[in-house]
């Protein structure tokens, strides 16, 4: 059990930290609501103290004798501000204490997960640009906000990660052993989904990949600290929190947008399943049956990470993945070792696949391989473990 300081600013999402309160609690760690007195016009105190089972504390006159605004912070495992406005992120940056909240954030020495509220011009003005950045320089973890319906009849970015998303971070940073944000200050893009390649305007050739394993390394690395590009080929998934989006379909539209991130990421991660052969021409009209079965011209597509590793920059880091399965010339095991040696990446995850296996799956399991001969054993388990265990040997790779 872990003892987690959940904040709450005044903004319209508080009503939805209830819920990330309700999380946090059922899975067994002790939380302390911190609301502000703008929180409290949205969400009164006896809500918080009622789901939580936890005395709600609102100002540093509260039960003085035992310092409330140092003893909070400094006991805390993780800190959690959800929502978190425009004005609490620039006091935050400044150092401002001027209520119970900004004084816990200032002696908190444990992580700390910001999830961002506000109207899209707030969001991407550069004030909360600059403090932002700042922000995550100094280690904490400040969430992407989600595109969605804001107040009134406005949309954009600027709306609260749902409260799933924003317990699945602070979970990922609780599972750290040493629980802080390793990939601050690194960028890192990462491909996810599979690949659709046209044979019609109706059918495409394509693959089962469900892109979770790929949603699962984004939303690691954004709970770990990392700027996370992430790269996405028809996957039916919530976007990850705090990761920028970017939707493509065939292989040739993600060559050029991964190639396009590339160069300025410190890691790739080629989790997508990319189809290795298209239709040398597609038909402009749907193939009726009644015209007799097609015949096919397959022509392969573009070897992404071969031509990542080849325009590589020095010090960059660059994953490849794959799904394998055994034949008459050798098991999953030692065709990845051979694809390793091919491609010539830093590392190798190697999946056995199959129906029902890896695939479209909660779980995952296989081998990371090293260019340098090392060899990491992932047992069975959630596909976050594997992401988890991924960035552990990235970031020694990183330095």
């Amino acid at each position: 059990m872990s003892r987690i300081v959940l904040g709450v600013t005044g903004g319209i999402a508080a009503y939805k930290s209830c819920l990330l309160l309700r999380q946090l609690t059922e899975a067994g760690h002790e939380v302390r609501v911190v609301p502000t007195a703008s929180a409290l016009q949205f969400v009164g105190a006896p809500t918080w103290a009622a789901l939580s089972g936890q005395p709600v504390t609102t100002s540093v006159f509260d039960d003085v004798h035992e310092v409330p605004h140092v003893a909070i912070g400094q006991q805390a495992d993780l800190v959690v501000v959800a929502p978190a406005t425009a004005n609490f992120l620039a006091k935050v940056t400044h150092g401002v204490a001027d209520d119970l909240l900004t004084n816990v954030l200032l002696t908190a020495r444990c992580p700390v997960v910001l999830a961002p509220a506000m109207h899209t011009e707030m969001w991407e003005h550069p004030a909360t640009t600059a403090n932002v950045a700042t922000l995550r320089d100094r280690g904490i973890v400040v969430l992407e906000p989600a595109a969605g319906r804001l107040t009134g009849d406005e949309s954009g970015p600027g709306r609260m990660p749902e409260p799933a998303q924003i317990a699945d971070a602070v979970f990922a940073l609780l599972a750290r052993p040493d629980g802080g944000p390793d990939l601050v200050g690194r960028t890192v893009v990462i491909s996810a989904g599979g690949t659709r390649e046209p044979l019609d305007p109706v059918r495409y050739l394509g693959n089962r990949s469900s892109g979770r394993q790929g949603y699962a390394l984004a939303a690691t690395a954004a709970s770990r600290g990392a700027r996370v590009e992430l790269v996405a080929a028809n996957v039916d998934l919530p976007d990850p929190a705090g990761v920028h989006m970017h939707q493509v379909s065939t292989a040739a539209e993600m060559k050029q947008v991964v190639s396009w991130l590339a160069t300025s990421a410190d890691a790739v991660v080629m989790a997508a399943a990319v189809a290795d052969f298209r239709p040398m021409k597609a038909a402009d009209h749907k193939l009726k049956k009644d015209e007799g079965a097609p015949s096919l011209v397959l022509e392969p597509t573009d070897d992404i990470l071969s031509a990542l590793i080849a325009e590589r920059h020095e010090g960059q880091v660059i994953v490849g993945f794959a799904a394998e399965t055994g034949d008459d010339h050798g098991d999953w095991r030692s065709h990845g070792s051979t694809k390793l040696q091919r491609k010539r990446c830093d590392l190798l995850v190697v999946n056995r696949v199959g129906q029902d296996v890896a695939f479209g799956t909660a779980n995952n399991s296989g081998v990371i391989l090293g260019l340098d001969g090392s060899t990491r054993e992932i047992p069975d388990g959630p596909k976050a473990a594997l992401a988890d265990a991924l960035w552990d040997l990235v970031v020694e790779r990183l330095g």
